[in-house]
């Protein structure tokens, strides 16, 4: 029996990724199974392919703390997973800048792998956090694939995250864990955070003033961290690290944290594969 999957999102003031978010996921599990919560009524529809047979729905904007935001956040999409659940038999929650994948090397579709998976309770990708270099790289060309323009990547544990389960759930602040569950990285799956990958449009999010009025200022300061840490840094071979990567965030963890992947504190950086160029 095939098996259904479900992908949900949040958003507000986004005009570059959600018509990607859509393609990608849409691709992956069908249009029709895709659910978007538009982050308050002033918020427009994209205009792209597949949109017309997205979920949509709209949610008042309450502006709130950030800390407070991430939680009531994960709060409510665990609740929409659960219900979700009563038709699916996976559902995948997500940030609109965040790409799960399943290595081509594989030659297997997504959906296909995590049909593989369905006994589990979660499963958590490889996090890798795509940034610009600042010497070799460009301005980005929304219009082309990401992953044609962009070669290095932080491996983060902060988008090692349990995004992807196979029953229901309740997820931490910005489900970057499980309460009361372990986690499981899968060897054969990658999850592709974009949210900095283009410096003039990330930079630009500090001067937002919603952002900057809920506490959000520091946060993304913090995150503009990874243009230098991308720029000044000697890459890895990413297939040579990613089995390092893997076996370090399972055993660096905090002992306060053990149901999150630890940070590695030495910030490595890989260059991402041929093989996933325009992949998205």
């Amino acid at each position: 029996m095939t098996k259904l999957f479900a992908a949900m999102t949040t958003v507000r003031n986004d005009d570059l990724f959600l018509p990607k978010w859509i393609d990608h996921y849409g691709r992956a599990f069908g249009h029709r199974h895709l659910y978007v919560f538009l982050d308050g009524h002033d918020q427009e529809k994209p205009d792209c392919e597949g949109a017309d047979q997205v979920n949509f729905l709209y949610l008042p904007h309450q502006p709130m703390e950030r800390v407070g935001a991430m939680r009531r956040r994960a709060r409510v999409m665990s609740a929409l997973a659960r219900g979700l659940y009563r038709y699916f038999d996976s559902v995948l929650a997500c940030d609109v800048d965040e790409f799960l994948v399943v290595d081509p090397n594989l030659n297997t579709t997504l959906a296909g792998y995590l049909s593989l998976l369905t006994d589990k309770v979660s499963v958590s990708g490889l996090g890798l956090d795509v940034g610009q270099h600042m010497v070799e790289e460009g301005p980005l060309d929304p219009s082309r694939p990401f992953l044609d323009q962009r070669r290095y990547a932080h491996l983060s544990a902060r988008y090692t995250k349990p995004i992807t389960t196979f029953r229901p759930v309740t997820w931490g602040s910005g489900m970057h864990r499980i309460k009361g569950h372990g986690f499981r990285i899968d060897p054969n799956l990658f999850t592709f955070h974009f949210g900095m990958v283009d410096y003039e449009r990330s930079t630009g999010k500090t001067l937002d003033k919603d952002r900057l009025a809920t506490g959000w200022g520091g946060h993304l300061e913090r995150r503009e961290a990874l243009f230098k840490i991308i720029t000044e840094a000697r890459a890895h071979d990413g297939d040579t690290y990613f089995p390092t990567a893997r076996q370090r965030q399972r055993r660096e963890r905090a002992p306060y944290a053990l149901n999150k992947p630890g940070m590695l504190k030495d910030e490595p950086v890989v260059t991402i594969p041929d093989r996933f160029r325009g992949l998205i």
